[in-house]
Parts: structure tokens; C-alpha cells; sequence
């Protein structure tokens, strides 16, 4: 049973579905599915119960999803005939929380069969999962497909742990995305984990250089080598506040605590105009959120190429037997 707080959520959910962006709308299951935003915040609530993790994790899917051939769902195929999985791609290595995907869908199954996308269910849950974790509530425009095939090789447009600037500007503005975009996107690490794995060469011989990489933290650089036992050992994104979704990942920038390359990359960088985009996320978390909400909102608006064939996946880990849910 739902609890009040999350009963007066999707109530809140719900009315807010009041505007359209171009063919997605937030009202698309208000008739079909209107138990939507509660079974996500259902399943979402519980799974934060067990998993601290569990918000990244979602997030992290519809930011893979969105960014190789638009939000369609493709990233939680796995291999078939027919199907190279992205899941099996470098970008893709270690991503998690598909099990808790399927738990939605299993629900939204129960509760309106046939209806709901597997790419729709990454766009709410991962609104879903923000505020849940203390971050700002917005609107899903919705209506997204579910694509037959996958791109494995298009997850070479997903950018790196040791990303230069120069490649995170070019890999976001590809996708018509621009500095202040990339900046609050990446705000997204301000909760979950990598893996030492992508980190660690910034220790000691940095890019050949010798020596570790001079825009980390000294003190922050040896915390992170005595936890670093094994490459797969786990280091939280933000020190801070690990699992509550707020401007701290801003802050640690400035004093050249962001755990990734690509992360200090936005604030180190010699001249560049992401460092006051930085600054002002780190003294304005209204302003963070604000434009959080907006690149998200534009990010779930990526469309797939035009004439590729979509359905609505009964799992969303292999595409349907049958045509019947088939759609152009």
C-alpha cells in the first residue's frame, strides 16, 4: 500500500501533466495507464530501500538510452538473432538496474497490458528517482516506442570517464546540446558510483606525464588510493552527500574533488566557459535545478532516426514474438 507522501506524489504527478512538447505528451497515458506514476514510485521507492544505488542506476539508463538513437529504449536489449546488444559495449560495461526495470514493467503489465514503453518507463523513473533523492519534481512529456533493433556501435557517442572537455562538448553537441547542458547533465553524478577502474589512472603516471593528475586533490587522490584495493571496487561520485541528489557535485569541483577526469574536466579546463557555469551551479542549487529540469526535459526529447520500427516491449529485454504491437 502507498503511503500518503507517495499517494499525494502521483496525485501531484498526475496534475501536473498539463502541457505538450512536440509529438511526446505528459497527458499520453492519463486514459490507458493513469496508475503510471505510482507504480514507478512504487517500485523506485523500494528499490531505494535495498539499494542506495538504485536512483543512479536508472538515471544512468536513460542517459545511455537517450544518447544512441534517441530515447528508445534500445540500451536494455540484449543479444538475439538479429540483436547486437549495447549492453555488450565498452560505454555500456557494468551498467545495472535492469532488474529493476523489469520489476515496473512486470507492474505496468499487470496494471495496463500492452501500453507502456520500455524508453517511458527509463524517462519517469529517472524523474522519479531525482526527487526521491531530494532533487526537483518536473514534467515527463511521454509517448516514446520501443525500438526492434540496437546500435551497438552508436554507443561510441557516449562520452568517457577520461573525456576532455573538447570530446564532452563535441559528444553533447552533437546532439544539439550546449555548455550549459553538458555542465547541469552532468550534475547527474552528484549521487552513485564508478568503479575504480575509471579513475585510477589519474594516481600517478596521468596521461604519461609521470606524475598524478594535478587538478585532483592531493588528500582526496590518497583517500581514493587506499580504497581502491581491486579496479572494481566501488568510490561514491560525491563524498559528501552519496546519495542525495543536490549541488555538492559543483562544489567538488571547485576544490578539485570530482572523481571522474571527464567531471574535473568541466572546471579545470584552462579558459573555458564551463568553469562559471560550475561556479554558479555550486553557490545557486535553484539555478542547478532549474536548468537540471530543462536539459533533462531536452534529452528525452531525442528522437530515434526516422523509419526505424518501434513497439511497445512486453520485455523490455527482447522485442516482441509477435507484430502485433509493432508501430512505425
Amino acid at each position: 500500500m502507498a503511503s500518503p507522501k507517495h499517494t499525494a506524489f502521483a496525485a501531484v504527478v498526475a496534475f501536473m501533466l498539463a502541457t505538450t512538447h512536440a509529438q511526446l505528451n505528459p497527458f499520453y497515458y492519463a486514459l490507458t495507464c493513469p496508475l503510471l506514476p505510482g507504480i514507478v514510485l512504487d517500485v523506485v521507492s523500494r528499490a531505494l530501500k535495498t539499494d542506495d544505488r538504485a536512483a543512479a542506476k536508472l538515471i544512468r539508463l536513460h542517459f545511455h538510452d537517450c544518447f544512441v538513437n534517441g530515447c528508445d529504449g534500445s540500451v536494455l536489449l540484449e543479444d538475439a538473432p538479429g540483436i547486437d546488444s549495447e549492453l555488450n559495449a565498452p560505454p555500456n560495461d557494468g551498467i545495472q538496474g535492469g532488474d529493476i526495470v523489469d520489476n515496473i514493467k512486470a507492474e505496468t503489465e499487470r496494471f495496463c497490458p500492452g501500453v507502456v514503453s520500455c524508453a517511458d518507463i527509463l524517462a519517469i523513473s529517472s524523474q522519479i528517482s531525482v526527487f526521491l533523492s531530494g532533487g526537483p519534481i518536473w514534467v515527463v512529456p511521454l509517448g516514446r516506442k520501443d525500438s526492434r533493433i540496437a546500435n551497438r556501435t552508436g554507443t561510441s557517442n557516449l562520452p568517457g570517464p577520461s573525456e576532455t572537455l573538447k570530446g564532452l562538448k563535441d559528444k553533447f553537441g552533437a546532439l544539439g546540446f550546449d555548455s550549459t547542458d553538458l555542465v547541469a547533465l552532468s550534475g547527474a553524478h552528484t549521487f552513485g558510483k564508478s568503479r575504480c577502474m575509471f579513475f585510477s589512472g589519474r594516481f600517478d603516471n596521468f596521461n604519461n606525464t609521470g606524475r598524478p593528475d594535478p587538478t585532483l586533490d592531493p588528500a582526496y587522490r590518497e583517500q581514493l588510493r587506499q580504497l581502491c584495493t581491486t579496479q572494481q571496487t566501488r568510490a561514491n561520485f560525491d563524498p559528501t552527500t552519496p546519495t542525495k541528489f543536490d549541488k555538492a557535485y559543483y562544489s567538488n569541483l571547485l576544490n578539485l574533488k570530482g572523481l571522474l577526469q571527464s567531471d574535473q574536466e568541466l572546471f579545470s579546463t584552462p579558459r573555458a566557459d564551463t568553469t562559471a557555469i560550475v561556479k554558479n551551479f555550486a553557490a545557486n542549487e535553484r539555478a542547478f535545478f532549474k536548468q537540471f529540469v530543462k536539459s533533462m526535459i531536452k534529452m528525452g526529447n531525442l528522437k530515434p532516426p526516422s523509419g526505424i520500427r518501434s513497439e511497445v516491449r512486453l520485455n523490455c529485454r527482447r522485442v516482441n514474438a509477435a507484430s502485433g504491437h509493432d508501430v512505425m
